[in-house]
């Protein structure tokens, strides 16, 4: 029951429940820990194994390290990751299968790939999930290839692929753009008995749109039997955008608008669409639309681990603490920059004022703020990591591919949409996010 009302978010039962368990001992800690990171809860899981760890429970049962690696995965911190790893190895149990696909799920999830992969090749033994894992991790982090390789493996081991497998192979093949093998990926899930839910749809329309199947994908879109939700269209619009499509583009603006979308970035492609078309009448429509948006858009900030401190960047933040080396670092990047032809692309600013006012807004945007604390504390030559609640615009993404040129430094940024690792002035993502 604890694990039942942990799981479903109704924390004050789960805990008043557990506080009226006479003898708690490591399996309901463990209920309550693994119920509360199924539910989104894994802030309160890692005070729960805290409060659990200094009663001095025994962990006889690796289940709650799984629970707990589970936890560090989604709330993408690496470092406390690397310590729970750390307990693992020195409980004895990283030999145990479901330890070990936490485990290369969590370093994947928190960008630390080449980890991952390190834990992959030292498994005995290896399921579905151990593979599936490998595959989706250097599948989001761009290492297309690698991923259908590794598929080959996997299917020559004798190991047959789940749904989740196939999200991850043909994500692949969109960042490679393998049309053919993608297609061919799509229909042999039915070879499994898989039938495609939305996911595979969405993952099969994006490596049509990367590729320029643009009449393909709008014609997926209209006979998928799932109905298509606002991600879809604006998947379909950035690649009208990014192929110069702007007839289709604006047909598929006009239908998206319709659906009354809620994500302020759609308007910000809508716009921008509609800009490129100069339909005024509809950019200042949207404008409108985004101005009444702006009440519930969601703040931008972006977080960085700096060793055992965490720092966390909000858009337009001038208050930080380290407000002025951080201006200061940016102003000569800024300038070294330009020195090398970067102009700034005020495109996605979409408030009423002069270009110098927009290209103020571009300059505080929380991740260019993350990534120059990083380049200001931590060990000199590490990769920077960072990872942002909302997807990465079109100038920052120019900048930050600057920045990784001009101090020599990988850095890898985790948006709302996928991975980017940018290294010798290129992105992992093949500019199309």
């Amino acid at each position: 029951m604890i694990s039942g009302y942990a799981r479903h978010g109704r924390k004050s039962e789960a805990s008043d429940l557990f506080q009226r368990v006479p003898v708690r001992n490591l399996f309901s800690w463990t209920a309550f820990i693994s119920g509360s990171v199924q539910s989104g809860n894994g802030v309160d899981a890692f005070y729960l194994f805290i409060e659990m760890r200094r009663e001095g429970v025994n962990i006889v049962d690796p289940l709650v390290l799984s629970s707990i690696v589970s936890a560090s995965a989604n709330l993408v911190v690496l470092e406390l990751g690397k310590q729970i790893h750390g307990l693992v190895i020195t409980l004895g149990y990283e030999s145990c299968i479901f330890i070990s696909n936490a485990l290369v799920d969590m370093y994947a999830k928190c960008s630390d790939i080449l980890a991952a992969k390190e834990i992959f090749g030292r498994m005995q033994r290896r399921d579905v999930v151990s593979w599936t894992s490998i595959i989706v991790g250097t599948a989001y982090h761009g290492q297309a290839k690698e991923a259908l390789a590794i598929y080959d493996e996997m299917i020559y081991a004798g190991v047959k692929p789940n749904e989740v497998t196939f999200v991850g192979l043909i994500y692949a093949c969109s960042h490679v753009g393998l049309v053919s093998k993608g297609r061919y990926l799509f229909k042999s899930m039915e070879d499994y008995g898989i039938n495609p839910s939305l996911q595979h749809y969405t993952c099969f329309l994006d490596l049509l749109s990367r590729s320029g199947q643009l009449d393909e994908a709008e014609n997926l879109i209209n006979a998928m039997p799932f109905k298509s939700d606002e991600p879809t269209w604006a998947a379909l619009l950035s690649a009208c955008k990014h192929h110069n499509k702007i007839e289709m583009g604006i047909r598929v603006a006009d239908h998206l608008l319709s659906l009354e979308p809620e994500d302020p970035s759609t308007y910000i492609l809508l716009s921008n669409i509609y800009a490129r078309a100069e339909l005024w009448e509809k950019v200042s429509k949207v404008r409108k639309l985004m101005a009444f948006m702006e009440v519930k858009k969601q703040p931008g900030y972006s977080c960085i681990e700096l060793g055992k401190e965490s720092m966390v960047f909000y858009a337009g933040e001038t208050a930080h603490s380290m407000k002025d080396v951080i201006f200061g670092l940016l102003k000569k990047l800024d300038a070294e920059m330009r020195r090398r032809g970067y102009v700034p692309d005020i495109s996605s600013v979409l408030h009423d004022m002069e270009w110098q006012e927009k290209e103020k807004q571009l300059f505080w945007h929380s991740e260019r703020l993350a990534v120059a604390s990083g380049l200001l504390k931590a060990i000199p030559g590490t990769v920077i990591r960072v990872v942002k609640n909302l997807r990465v615009c079109g100038d920052c993404h120019t900048v930050l591919k600057f920045i990784s040129t001009i101090m020599k430094r990988e850095i890898v940024v985790r948006d709302a949409n996928r991975y980017h690792h940018f290294k010798d002035g290129e992105c992992s993502c093949n500019d199309f996010w």
